[in-house]
Protein backbone atom coordinates (compact mmCIF):
# COMPACT_ATOMS: atom_id res chain seq x y z
CA UNK A 1 0.00 0.00 0.00
CA UNK A 2 1.55 3.05 -0.82
CA UNK A 3 -1.30 5.58 -0.97
CA UNK A 4 -4.92 5.75 0.55
CA UNK A 5 -6.54 7.64 -2.08
CA UNK A 6 -10.05 6.01 -1.63
CA UNK A 7 -11.96 3.23 -0.14
CA UNK A 8 -12.40 1.35 -3.83
CA UNK A 9 -8.87 0.57 -4.08
CA UNK A 10 -8.34 -0.91 -0.92
CA UNK A 11 -8.83 -4.77 -0.54
CA UNK A 12 -11.07 -6.14 2.19
CA UNK A 13 -8.04 -7.99 3.80
CA UNK A 14 -6.45 -3.81 3.74
CA UNK A 15 -9.11 -2.71 5.54
CA UNK A 16 -8.50 -5.57 8.34
CA UNK A 17 -4.92 -4.85 8.85
CA UNK A 18 -5.37 -1.00 8.75
CA UNK A 19 -8.50 -1.87 11.38
CA UNK A 20 -5.92 -4.47 13.59
CA UNK A 21 -2.76 -2.06 13.61
CA UNK A 22 -5.28 0.95 14.67
CA UNK A 23 -6.56 -1.43 17.43
CA UNK A 24 -3.21 -1.40 18.77
CA UNK A 25 -1.79 1.99 18.52
CA UNK A 26 -4.44 3.40 20.20
CA UNK A 27 -3.68 0.69 23.17
CA UNK A 28 0.04 1.79 22.75
CA UNK A 29 -0.96 5.82 22.82
CA UNK A 30 2.12 7.14 24.92
CA UNK A 31 3.90 4.63 24.88
CA UNK A 32 5.06 3.93 21.07
CA UNK A 33 8.18 1.99 20.89
CA UNK A 34 8.36 2.46 16.89
CA UNK A 35 8.79 5.90 15.36
CA UNK A 36 8.35 5.19 11.29
CA UNK A 37 7.99 8.76 10.61
CA UNK A 38 10.91 9.64 12.69
CA UNK A 39 12.90 12.77 10.66
CA UNK A 40 10.25 12.99 8.01
CA UNK A 41 8.01 16.44 7.31
CA UNK A 42 4.15 15.95 6.14
CA UNK A 43 2.31 18.31 4.71
CA UNK A 44 -1.47 18.94 5.21
CA UNK A 45 -2.77 20.52 1.92
CA UNK A 46 -6.56 22.01 2.75
CA UNK A 47 -8.07 23.81 0.19
CA UNK A 48 -11.50 22.50 2.86
CA UNK A 49 -11.47 23.79 6.24
CA UNK A 50 -11.42 20.73 9.08
CA UNK A 51 -11.60 20.40 12.83
CA UNK A 52 -11.15 16.45 13.20
CA UNK A 53 -9.31 16.38 10.18
CA UNK A 54 -6.25 18.96 10.73
CA UNK A 55 -5.69 18.23 14.52
CA UNK A 56 -6.03 14.57 14.26
CA UNK A 57 -3.30 14.37 11.54
CA UNK A 58 -1.06 17.25 12.94
CA UNK A 59 -1.22 15.08 16.70
CA UNK A 60 -0.51 11.41 14.72
CA UNK A 61 1.78 12.66 12.83
CA UNK A 62 3.83 14.05 15.37
CA UNK A 63 3.16 11.20 17.68
CA UNK A 64 4.80 8.51 15.45
CA UNK A 65 7.92 10.69 15.33
CA UNK A 66 7.25 12.99 12.25
CA UNK A 67 6.79 17.18 11.60
CA UNK A 68 3.29 17.92 10.59
CA UNK A 69 3.42 21.05 7.99
CA UNK A 70 -0.23 22.59 7.50
CA UNK A 71 -0.88 24.56 4.02
CA UNK A 72 -3.92 26.14 3.08
CA UNK A 73 -4.04 26.90 -0.37
CA UNK A 74 -4.83 30.54 0.09
CA UNK A 75 -1.49 30.86 1.88
CA UNK A 76 0.60 29.24 -1.47
CA UNK A 77 0.96 29.25 -5.10
CA UNK A 78 -1.59 26.38 -5.60
CA UNK A 79 -4.70 28.88 -4.76
CA UNK A 80 -3.14 31.00 -6.99
CA UNK A 81 -3.49 28.90 -10.10
CA UNK A 82 -0.34 26.70 -10.14
CA UNK A 83 -1.24 23.52 -11.27
CA UNK A 84 -1.43 20.48 -8.85
CA UNK A 85 1.31 18.56 -10.80
CA UNK A 86 3.70 21.75 -10.46
CA UNK A 87 3.12 22.10 -6.84
CA UNK A 88 3.45 18.07 -6.50
CA UNK A 89 6.71 18.13 -8.03
CA UNK A 90 7.92 20.95 -6.08
CA UNK A 91 7.37 19.23 -2.98
CA UNK A 92 8.17 15.72 -3.89
CA UNK A 93 11.82 17.02 -3.61
CA UNK A 94 11.04 18.51 -0.43
CA UNK A 95 8.76 16.20 1.94
CA UNK A 96 8.42 12.87 3.12
CA UNK A 97 4.39 12.36 2.42
CA UNK A 98 0.97 14.48 1.56
CA UNK A 99 -2.33 14.56 3.36
CA UNK A 100 -5.05 16.90 0.84
CA UNK A 101 -8.49 17.57 1.96
CA UNK A 102 -9.58 19.11 -1.27
CA UNK A 103 -12.29 19.19 -4.10
CA UNK A 104 -11.66 16.84 -6.67
CA UNK A 105 -10.38 13.41 -6.49
CA UNK A 106 -8.38 13.79 -9.71
CA UNK A 107 -6.33 16.31 -7.65
CA UNK A 108 -5.51 13.97 -4.88
CA UNK A 109 -4.54 11.30 -7.42
CA UNK A 110 -2.22 14.01 -9.42
CA UNK A 111 -0.53 14.84 -6.64
CA UNK A 112 0.33 11.31 -5.91
CA UNK A 113 1.28 10.79 -9.44
CA UNK A 114 3.74 13.93 -10.03
CA UNK A 115 5.59 13.88 -6.35
CA UNK A 116 5.81 10.13 -6.04
CA UNK A 117 5.34 10.91 -2.44
CA UNK A 118 2.66 8.28 -0.18
CA UNK A 119 -0.41 10.75 -0.25
CA UNK A 120 -3.56 10.49 1.97
CA UNK A 121 -7.03 11.53 0.77
CA UNK A 122 -8.01 13.60 4.12
CA UNK A 123 -11.86 14.03 2.18
CA UNK A 124 -12.63 14.70 -1.35
CA UNK A 125 -16.10 15.27 -2.99
CA UNK A 126 -16.40 11.40 -4.15
CA UNK A 127 -14.67 9.89 -1.39
CA UNK A 128 -13.74 9.94 2.54
CA UNK A 129 -11.65 7.14 2.92
CA UNK A 130 -10.08 8.25 6.71
CA UNK A 131 -13.75 8.87 8.01
CA UNK A 132 -14.90 5.43 7.11
CA UNK A 133 -12.00 3.49 8.56
CA UNK A 134 -12.64 5.62 12.02
CA UNK A 135 -15.98 4.37 12.04
CA UNK A 136 -15.55 0.81 11.34
CA UNK A 137 -13.10 1.29 14.00
CA UNK A 138 -15.63 2.44 16.09
CA UNK A 139 -18.12 -0.47 15.30
CA UNK A 140 -15.56 -3.24 16.30
CA UNK A 141 -15.23 -1.71 19.65
CA UNK A 142 -18.35 -1.62 20.30
CA UNK A 143 -19.41 -5.32 18.46
CA UNK A 144 -16.80 -6.81 18.14
CA UNK A 145 -13.83 -7.13 15.37
CA UNK A 146 -15.40 -8.44 12.18
CA UNK A 147 -18.78 -7.98 13.94
CA UNK A 148 -19.97 -5.92 10.56
CA UNK A 149 -20.19 -9.35 8.61
CA UNK A 150 -23.69 -10.26 10.57
CA UNK A 151 -25.00 -6.24 10.57
CA UNK A 152 -27.63 -4.62 8.81
CA UNK A 153 -26.14 -0.79 8.48
CA UNK A 154 -27.44 1.75 7.10
CA UNK A 155 -26.81 5.95 6.07
CA UNK A 156 -29.17 8.48 5.81
CA UNK A 157 -29.43 11.99 4.16
CA UNK A 158 -27.90 12.84 0.83
CA UNK A 159 -26.09 9.17 0.27
CA UNK A 160 -24.92 10.30 -3.60
CA UNK A 161 -21.95 11.93 -1.41
CA UNK A 162 -18.52 10.93 -0.48
CA UNK A 163 -19.35 9.14 2.58
CA UNK A 164 -21.92 7.38 0.80
CA UNK A 165 -19.59 6.36 -1.84
CA UNK A 166 -17.23 5.19 0.89
CA UNK A 167 -19.36 3.27 2.86
CA UNK A 168 -20.81 1.28 -0.44
CA UNK A 169 -16.91 0.30 -1.26
CA UNK A 170 -16.28 -0.58 2.08
CA UNK A 171 -19.69 -3.24 2.14
CA UNK A 172 -18.86 -4.60 -0.76
CA UNK A 173 -14.31 -5.36 0.35
CA UNK A 174 -16.11 -6.51 3.77
CA UNK A 175 -19.57 -8.29 2.62
CA UNK A 176 -22.24 -6.36 5.26
CA UNK A 177 -25.24 -5.04 4.10
CA UNK A 178 -25.52 -1.50 3.84
CA UNK A 179 -28.92 0.35 3.20
CA UNK A 180 -28.84 3.88 1.54
CA UNK A 181 -31.96 5.76 2.38
CA UNK A 182 -32.90 9.61 0.69
CA UNK A 183 -35.00 11.25 -1.83
CA UNK A 184 -34.76 9.74 -5.48
CA UNK A 185 -32.48 12.49 -6.45
CA UNK A 186 -30.31 12.03 -3.84
CA UNK A 187 -29.79 7.97 -4.24
CA UNK A 188 -26.99 6.59 -5.69
CA UNK A 189 -26.73 6.92 -9.62
CA UNK A 190 -26.76 3.84 -11.46
CA UNK A 191 -23.60 4.30 -13.31
CA UNK A 192 -22.24 4.26 -9.50
CA UNK A 193 -24.12 1.20 -8.38
CA UNK A 194 -23.08 -0.58 -11.45
CA UNK A 195 -19.16 0.41 -11.08
CA UNK A 196 -19.75 -1.23 -7.18
CA UNK A 197 -21.75 -4.34 -8.54
CA UNK A 198 -22.67 -5.79 -5.05
CA UNK A 199 -25.82 -7.16 -4.07
CA UNK A 200 -25.77 -6.38 -0.26
CA UNK A 201 -26.25 -2.47 -1.00
CA UNK A 202 -30.27 -1.57 -0.41
CA UNK A 203 -31.25 2.00 -1.86
CA UNK A 204 -34.70 3.40 -1.26
CA UNK A 205 -36.76 6.76 -0.52
CA UNK A 206 -38.01 4.93 2.76
CA UNK A 207 -36.41 6.01 5.66
CA UNK A 208 -37.95 3.59 8.12
CA UNK A 209 -37.27 0.35 5.81
CA UNK A 210 -33.42 1.40 5.83
CA UNK A 211 -33.70 1.75 9.70
CA UNK A 212 -35.67 -1.48 10.41
CA UNK A 213 -33.36 -4.21 12.05
CA UNK A 214 -30.23 -1.97 11.82
CA UNK A 215 -27.62 -2.13 14.21
CA UNK A 216 -25.77 0.75 12.75
CA UNK A 217 -27.36 3.90 11.72
CA UNK A 218 -25.05 6.92 10.17
CA UNK A 219 -26.13 10.76 8.74
CA UNK A 220 -23.99 13.15 7.88
CA UNK A 221 -24.86 17.17 7.34
CA UNK A 222 -27.34 17.44 4.60
CA UNK A 223 -25.38 20.66 3.11
CA UNK A 224 -21.85 19.84 1.88
CA UNK A 225 -19.28 22.35 1.87
CA UNK A 226 -19.44 24.02 -1.46
CA UNK A 227 -23.03 23.56 -1.45
CA UNK A 228 -24.32 26.37 1.13
CA UNK A 229 -26.68 27.99 -1.32
CA UNK A 230 -29.22 24.85 -1.95
CA UNK A 231 -29.59 25.05 1.88
CA UNK A 232 -33.11 25.98 1.57
CA UNK A 233 -34.05 23.42 -1.23
CA UNK A 234 -31.92 20.22 0.60
CA UNK A 235 -33.82 20.80 3.74
CA UNK A 236 -37.39 20.79 2.79
CA UNK A 237 -36.01 17.44 0.99
CA UNK A 238 -34.58 15.70 3.83
CA UNK A 239 -36.34 16.01 6.67
CA UNK A 240 -37.96 13.04 6.14
CA UNK A 241 -34.50 10.86 6.80
CA UNK A 242 -33.80 13.25 10.09
CA UNK A 243 -32.69 10.85 12.45
CA UNK A 244 -35.23 10.92 15.82
CA UNK A 245 -36.43 8.69 18.41
CA UNK A 246 -40.03 8.14 16.26
CA UNK A 247 -37.64 6.41 13.36
CA UNK A 248 -34.88 4.44 15.74
CA UNK A 249 -37.90 2.35 17.36
CA UNK A 250 -37.66 0.14 13.86
CA UNK A 251 -33.70 -0.42 14.67
CA UNK A 252 -32.40 -2.93 15.94
CA UNK A 253 -31.88 -3.61 19.92
CA UNK A 254 -28.55 -2.30 21.27
CA UNK A 255 -28.29 -0.32 18.02
CA UNK A 256 -26.07 2.76 17.73
CA UNK A 257 -26.08 6.37 15.80
CA UNK A 258 -22.90 7.25 14.47
CA UNK A 259 -22.39 11.51 12.95
CA UNK A 260 -19.26 12.02 11.07
CA UNK A 261 -19.80 15.37 12.24
CA UNK A 262 -20.06 18.50 12.43
CA UNK A 263 -23.80 18.06 13.14
CA UNK A 264 -26.58 20.20 12.88
CA UNK A 265 -28.87 19.45 15.56
CA UNK A 266 -32.72 19.98 14.62
CA UNK A 267 -32.00 18.86 11.10
CA UNK A 268 -30.30 15.30 10.05
CA UNK A 269 -30.25 14.55 13.60
CA UNK A 270 -32.45 15.53 16.79
CA UNK A 271 -30.35 16.79 19.74
CA UNK A 272 -32.07 14.19 21.83
CA UNK A 273 -30.44 11.16 19.27
CA UNK A 274 -27.33 12.99 19.68
CA UNK A 275 -26.98 13.09 22.84
CA UNK A 276 -28.23 10.11 23.56
CA UNK A 277 -25.68 8.44 21.46
CA UNK A 278 -22.68 11.23 22.65
CA UNK A 279 -20.61 8.79 23.83
CA UNK A 280 -20.01 6.57 20.49
CA UNK A 281 -20.20 9.42 17.88
CA UNK A 282 -17.12 11.37 20.21
CA UNK A 283 -15.39 8.16 20.35
CA UNK A 284 -16.26 7.86 16.40
CA UNK A 285 -14.29 11.14 16.01
CA UNK A 286 -11.20 10.48 18.68
CA UNK A 287 -10.96 6.93 16.28
CA UNK A 288 -9.93 9.10 13.54
CA UNK A 289 -6.64 9.75 15.55
CA UNK A 290 -6.09 6.13 15.66
CA UNK A 291 -7.50 4.70 12.48
CA UNK A 292 -5.32 7.70 10.40
CA UNK A 293 -2.59 6.74 12.34
CA UNK A 294 -2.68 3.30 11.46
CA UNK A 295 -2.73 4.52 7.60
CA UNK A 296 0.27 6.86 8.40
CA UNK A 297 2.60 3.66 10.00
CA UNK A 298 1.46 1.42 6.90
CA UNK A 299 2.69 3.79 4.39
CA UNK A 300 5.88 4.86 6.26
CA UNK A 301 7.19 1.55 6.65
CA UNK A 302 6.09 0.31 3.18
CA UNK A 303 8.05 2.92 1.77
CA UNK A 304 11.23 1.50 3.45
Amino acid sequence: MNNLLSIEELTGEQIQELLQLAHRLKAERGQHREQPLAGQTWALIFSKSSTRTRVSFEVGISELGGRPMFLSTRDIQLGRGEPIKDTARVLGRMIHGAVIRTYGQDEVVDFAHYSKLPTINALTDQEHPCQILADLLTLEEKYGVGAWKDMKISFLGDVDNNMGRSWMWAAKHLGFTLALAGPAHALPKPETLAAINYDGIICTTDAEEAVRDCTVINTDTWISMGQEAEKGTKEQAFFPYQVNDELLRVAAPGHSVFHCLPAYRGYEITDEVLEAHAPIIFTEAENRLHAQKAVLYTLATSSR
